[in-house]
């Protein structure tokens, strides 16, 4: 079913506002127009590009964070709750694969998981004691890994907390680990 203009408009704005991190290839298949009108309309209505809303919402999350330089975490931090949650996504492009079969080298992936881990542990000091990842599927060339990390154990005596990270694209769930993280302050 096409819709005018200004109701696809209505719509586009809609569908962001309830999920900023969805590609104009999504909107497009939803909306059933080409990518060109996601981007025209995009514009008319001073919606920023992908990059520019999760810059916008994690910018002032990231701010916060102790562990680590933003600039130091692998991926884009997309939503980050320090001592409890954090998100970012890991683009795979062409410098992140091997040649001769476009699949993206673990240790990406790895510096993805455990950037965040680290990232989500509020303490100026957080380092990763021990580390368990394993893949489960192969990620490629042009995939974007969703990786989520949730911190499961504290045990301040110690100053160790586990988290837990996971990595996905789409909805295929293609790594799981566990990190213990080593912090300075006894929170």
């Amino acid at each position: 079913m096409r819709r005018n203009k200004k109701d696809r408009q209505k719509k586009l704005k809609d569908i962001i506002e309830v999920n900023p991190f969805i590609t104009d290839e999504d909107l497009s298949n939803q909306l059933s127009v080409s990518i060109q009108t996601i981007r025209l309309d995009r514009l008319e209505l001073s919606i920023p590009e992908l990059r520019e809303r999760i810059k916008n919402v994690a910018t002032q999350q990231l701010e916060d964070v102790k562990s680590l330089r933003v600039d130091e975490i692998i991926g884009e931090v997309i939503d980050i709750q320090l001592n409890d949650s954090a998100i970012s996504i890991f683009d795979v492009k062409q410098e992140h694969v091997f040649s001769r079969n476009g699949i993206a080298r673990g240790h990406h992936l790895f510096a993805q998981a455990n950037s965040l881990a680290v990232a989500v542990i509020n303490d100026d000091l957080a380092l990763t004691a021990k580390s368990n990842l394993v893949f489960l599927k192969p990620a490629k060339l042009g995939d974007r890994i969703v990786a989520k990390a949730k911190i499961i154990e504290d045990e301040p005596e110690t100053r160790r907390k586990t988290v837990e990270v996971n990595g996905f694209v789409e909805n295929e769930h293609i790594f799981e680990g566990t990190f213990e993280m080593y912090h300075r302050s006894q929170q």
